[in-house]
């Protein structure tokens, strides 16, 4: 197959690198669908073409590409998000928003040639949990096998960097894709209950206060079947607090 690529930066110069690199590519091919130097201009395109794939640049003027990637999310098929960008700096930040991966300017042929090889694994992924969804099953790749884990065991999915980790009471399963993505196909399943973190609502047992070493004092949740808990942010405390009411 080959991956269908949109080019988001605001230098002429840096998107023909890019457009270089990417014919040279071959394990996966990639092709080049469109360019946008900004912003809006990324919208417009993907409103009327679709990409397997957007090469982020992170500095551009008006919006920039970290708040562009809330606006991707909306998309009725969001790409995937790769940030490429001079600043290192902000990779910690990338990957909390799911980026898929992050590239250092200037790109090097093989580094991107193994970003496209993620994207390939990920597409491929996504298709194989399409039919499985009305099924109600996570299909994860792991080891050279497939895991068919049924949703009704998953007590929750948080986001670790580039991967989510699919917890059950039994054991942890390591998934590629976006907790954005997870969250809206299964929202009668699952809430939010972090940026990183959604929990099974049937699985809830209770709400209490708890000292995280990162965020301080705060709430977390605790669930059924394991004796970790999860830390609830304040901005979801209200939503977590009225299912508690509930149970």
């Amino acid at each position: 197959m080959s991956i269908k690529v949109l080019l988001v930066d605001d230098e002429t110069l840096a998107r023909e690198r890019l457009r270089c690199l990417l014919a040279d590519c071959t394990e996966p091919a990639a092709i080049t669908v469109g360019e946008a130097a900004n912003a809006v201009q990324a919208v417009t395109f993907l409103q009327h073409h679709e990409a397997d794939v957007v090469l982020l640049d992170i500095h551009m003027p008006g919006m920039d590409g970290l708040a562009l990637v809330h606006t991707l999310r909306a998309l009725p098929k969001p790409p995937v998000v790769v940030f490429v960008t001079a600043y290192a700096e902000h990779a910690v930040q990338a990957f909390e928003l799911e980026a898929l991966d992050y590239l250092t300017k200037p790109v090097r042929l093989e580094r991107l040639q193994a970003t496209l090889q993620k994207v390939e694994r990920l597409t491929q992924v996504n298709k194989a949990l399409e039919p499985d969804l009305t099924d109600n099953y996570l299909v994860i790749q792991e080891r050279g096998r497939t895991e068919r884990v049924p949703l009704e065991q998953v007590l929750y999915l948080k986001a670790e960097l580039k991967y989510i980790t699919v917890r059950t009471a039994a054991r942890s399963f390591i998934l590629e894709g976006a907790l954005a993505e997870l969250e809206a196909r299964y929202a009668s399943r699952f809430m939010r209950i972090h940026r990183n973190a959604l929990v099974a609502r049937r699985a809830v047992r209770a709400l209490e206060k708890h000292h995280d070493p990162e965020e301080g004092e705060g709430w977390a949740v605790r669930l059924d079947g394991i004796d970790e808990v999860l830390v609830v942010s304040r901005r979801q405390l209200a939503a977590v607090r009225g299912l508690v009411r509930r149970l």
